[in-house]
């Protein structure tokens, strides 16, 4: 039986080498800071995307990507901030995307949103 850490590094692992099929450049996995962590960081032309991963093993719970409330984008968007501003990137273009993960019987439905929400305050 695999632990939630497990589960997330699976479902975490599974959106990268998807996001790098379609095209973006993975530039971090679970960058973190005092502010919290974000999932992946990546590279789609000169656009930073910063990509919540969420995932769901067992149904009655709603959707992965309806977990991402108006308080994790606020907590998304400082992170975002303080990244860009550590990497002089403050003046470069930026997302925010979301990796929903539908696990059912072990076979994953993965749905991608760009542009998943706006910078919060």
């Amino acid at each position: 039986m695999e632990t939630r850490q497990e589960k997330g590094k699976r479902s975490e692992d599974l959106a990268a080498e998807f996001l790098a099929r379609k095209g973006l450049k993975i530039l971090g996995r679970n960058v973190r800071c005092a502010l919290g962590e974000l999932d992946l960081i990546c590279r789609a032309g000169e656009t930073t995307v910063f990509v919540e991963v969420k995932s769901r093993y067992a149904g009655g719970y709603g959707l992965p990507q309806e977990s991402v409330s108006g308080g994790k984008q606020r907590k998304l968007t400082r992170l975002a901030q303080w990244y860009l501003k550590s990497h002089g990137l403050e003046r470069q273009p930026a997302r925010f995307d979301v990796v929903a993960i539908l696990w059912k019987q072990d076979e994953p439905e993965l749905t991608w949103i760009v542009n998943a929400f706006e910078a919060r305050e």
